[in-house]
This record gives structure tokens, C-alpha cells and sequence, in this order.
């Protein structure tokens, strides 16, 4: 018998809700994106994230299931992210899927948005996941606020690998983004603006020998003298003309996102190696990088599992994922559960 999953996902600036059967079929994945209101200020504003989202949330639950072509009592499971995230957008969004857990007198299940990720792998597998992905698997977790690379030795049992140390690679790609005068989410716009374009600069690398940690913060202040020194920082002072300005951009751009790419992969594929895992996942916003799946995917001796771009940013869809093997370990739901927007990868780790 199939189970249905309803999963919403508020942590941060998009409101997604999904439903999905058996932790990996899905039937809808409605997101409403609050990209065009934070691009005006050049990052996301958390009291206007959470305002949004009471104005989204029951608009794209009702989307869902429509898209869904199933009715709320279809349901088995509610689940929702707990944390980490910003305070004021978990709260919509878990209150939400608590309300409804209450009303259906159905089972609720709290998600660490961060194993979400991981189980975005599972996702759009009409053969069955299990019989495809084995295990132990090293998870690479890279996104705006985390980059977190976990060893995952079965269903809800990981051991903590390494993470940045200060600079989270989604957060570097928006800050260097910001510094070349290009828009918001930065990973896309440093992606479309680099192309194929081989850089004539080269940026540091911090390797942080005999570690799987990461650390980018060197990398967003080599970026940011490296755009003083060619007059492209600031903007407004520059005095080169537009098209050696332009060719500048991208020249930057392509020199900072080899520069990332070179590290995850090569610490990503290492750590597989080391470990003599079955496979690699990655997941989370970062994951989308083009150049960074391909990498992974050149170099990988072992099967890589990387969602679809659509998949990789936040989605209700994981977050369902995630609960589906949460009710399979038979783990306990308590509707008392509150918020964490601190909550760690290592909080999972048993």
C-alpha cells in the first residue's frame, strides 16, 4: 500500500509544499519563489521572507494538491522543516503542517532541512530508489548557508566528514556575485555570466591538508581585491569602458567558480575514495552548478547521484522525501516539536 506524503518547506525565501508517494514518486511540487523581492536589496531580508510566506503558504498548498489531483483526506503523512533556517520563515511553515497533522489526526514529522537535501536523491526514481543507490554514500551538502559533506552509512545514520569553517560556498557565489555587480541568487549569475570561458586569473584554493573541512572566506576577499585591483570594484568609480569592464566580469566570474568547483569536487571524490563509499550525493543550491556536476561527474569512479537543478534549490519534495524514511525507522513525532533554526547536520548523526 502506497503512502502519501504532503511536505513543506519554509527554512529560508521560498515557500515550497509537495506530495509525494513513497518517498520518491512525486505528484506535485509547487514553489513559490521570493527571488524578485529580495534582488532589490541584494540578499534576502528575513522579515520580508516571513511575511511572504503567511501570504503563500495556503495559496500553494491548495496549488499542490490541485496539481496533486488528490484531496487533503488522501494524505498519510504531514511533514515540515524544523530547522536550521530563519526563525520567522520555519514557523509558517511547521505551524502550518502541524495544524493540519491536528485537523486530519494524521502523523506529523519534523525534517532537518539539511538531510532534506540529501534525500532529494531519492526523488523522481520510478524504479525504486533503494535498488539503485547503496550504501555507505558521501553526501555533500552545499548551499547558502551549509557546506557539510557527511558519510551516510544507511537510512538516518551519517557520520560528519567535515564542514566550511566560516564561509558557506552558496554564500561566497552571492557575495562575489554582489562585488561583480551581478544579480541575486549569485550562483546562477555567476554561472551564466562565466559560460565555458577558460580565466587567465587564478584564485586561491584552501585545501586545509589531511581535513574534509572547507573554508571560502579567503576566496571572497581575493575576489574582492582581485576587483579593485582591475577597477571593476566599485561600480560607480570605475574607469574602464563597458565592454573591458564586461570582459573583466567574466574573466572574474570564471576564475571564482573554477575555483569552488576545484574544491568540492576534488575533497568530494577524495573523501568517497577514503571511505570506499558506493556513491556520491550532492545536494543543495550549489549542487545546480553546471560545471560542478559535470566535474563530479567526470572524475567519479563510483555512481553520482545529483538531483535535477529544480530539485537541488528548496522544495517541499525532499523535505517529503526525508519524512517517508523518518516513518520507516519508525522514529516518534510529537507535535510539541518547536523550531530550530540552529539545527546542524551533526544533530542527525547517530
Amino acid at each position: 500500500m502506497s503512502t502519501v506524503i504532503l511536505g513543506i518547506e519554509t527554512s529560508c525565501d521560498d515557500t515550497g509544499v509537495s506530495i509525494v508517494v513513497d518517498g520518491h514518486l512525486i505528484k506535485s511540487n509547487v514553489i513559490a519563489s521570493q527571488t524578485s523581492i529580495h534582488n532589490q536589496h541584494g540578499g534576502i531580508v528575513p522579515e520580508l521572507a516571513s511575511r511572504q510566506h503567511i501570504r503563500d503558504i495556503m495559496p500553494v498548498i491548495d496549488l499542490s494538491l490541485k496539481e496533486s489531483e488528490m484531496d487533503i483526506t488522501d494524505i498519510d503523512i504531514i511533514s515540515a522543516t524544523y530547522g536550521p533556517g530563519l526563525a520567522g520563515s520555519l514557523i509558517t511553515g511547521l505551524n502550518a503542517a502541524k495544524t493540519i497533522s491536528m485537523c486530519l489526526s494524521k502523523p506529523f514529522y519534523g525534517v532537518n532541512h539539511l538531510e532534506g537535501h540529501v534525500y532529494s536523491a531519492w526523488l523522481d526514481q520510478a524504479t525504486g530508489p533503494d535498488k539503485q543507490i547503496g550504501f555507505p554514500i558521501v553526501a555533500l551538502i552545499a548551499s547558502g548557508g551549509h557546506t557539510d559533506l557527511v558519510l551516510m552509512k544507511d537510512h538516518g545514520i551519517y557520520e560528519l566528514l567535515g564542514h566550511t569553517l566560516d564561509d558557506a560556498a552558496g554564500e561566497c557565489f552571492d557575495k562575489a556575485a554582489r562585488i561583480l555587480g551581478l544579480g541575486f541568487p549569485g550562483g546562477p549569475e555567476i554561472q551564466k555570466t562565466a559560460g565555458e570561458h577558460l580565466s587567465d586569473f587564478h584564485l586561491p584554493r584552501a585545501w586545509l591538508p589531511g581535513t574534509s573541512n572547507f573554508s571560502f572566506s579567503g576566496l571572497k576577499t581575493a575576489v574582492l581585491k582581485l576587483a579593485i585591483d582591475q577597477n571593476v570594484y566599485p561600480e560607480d568609480s570605475s574607469k574602464l569602458d563597458k565592454k573591458s569592464r564586461d570582459n573583466l566580469i567574466i574573466e572574474i566570474s570564471a576564475a571564482f567558480q573554477e575555483s569552488v568547483v576545484d574544491v568540492l569536487s576534488s575533497k568530494v571524490i577524495k573523501a568517497a575514495s577514503d571511505h570506499r563509499a558506493k556513491g556520491i550525493i550532492i545536494g543543495g543550491g550549489v549542487a545546480a552548478n553546471l560545471p560542478l556536476r559535470e566535474r563530479i561527474n567526470q572524475l567519479s569512479p563510483i555512481p553520482t547521484y545529483i538531483p535535477v537543478p529544480r530539485l537541488c534549490t528548496d522544495n517541499g519534495a525532499m523535505i517529503a522525501a526525508a519524512a517517508y524514511y523518518q516513518q520507516l525507522r519508525q522514529e516518534p513525532w510529537d507535535l510539541k516539536l518547536d523550531i530550530n533554526p540552529g539545527l546542524k547536520i551533526y544533530d542527525i548523526v547517530h
